[in-house]
């Protein structure tokens, strides 16, 4: 029994030096990822570390619009005032414009969807992304609505 109290104490004592190291190596700052929503059922969700922001379309705005058949997204490079129209999406039921919820460039758009729009109907919150947008005007993220006033607006219509 002395035996391996001994060998346990010389592991833990050994592995310390190894935790120590690692967490030095972690980041001394946290990035905030803010999810908002518009009333039109975009929402942006915006990286402050990095100034960009994703724009989608809502579970709700997919659901309603039914079976997605064609994405009409902006150019790359492109710049948008909040409100703007930035592209459009069609499903079999209808056309629904798609507008900036904040002001700024788009440095990305999901390729994906060129080929795959259905995406939209089956991750519209995550691999159903639009376009990717440089904020020009940060402080814009403040003006749009958490989760709570989104569903709060949106359950009465």
């Amino acid at each position: 029994m002395r035996v391996d109290k001994y060998v346990a104490c010389q592991v833990s004592r050994a592995t310390l030096p190894l935790r120590a190291a690692s967490a030095s190596r972690l980041p001394a700052f946290r990035t905030l990822v803010t999810k908002k929503y518009t009333k039109e059922h975009e929402s942006v969700a915006f990286d402050d570390a990095t100034g960009v922001g994703i724009i989608g379309i809502t579970k709700h705005a997919q659901e309603s619009l039914g079976d997605v058949v064609f994405v009409d997204l902006p150019k790359v490079g492109s710049n948008f005032a909040k409100g703007d129209p930035i592209g459009a999406v069609e499903s079999v039921k209808a056309a629904s414009d798609i507008y900036a919820p904040v002001s700024g460039e788009i440095v990305e758009i999901n390729e994906g969807l060129n080929g795959e729009p259905g995406l939209i109907n089956r991750s519209p919150e995550d691999k159903g992304w639009l376009c990717k947008i440089k904020l020009s005007e940060p402080m814009e993220i403040h003006e749009l609505l958490t989760l709570e006033a989104y569903l709060k607006d949106h359950t009465h219509e």
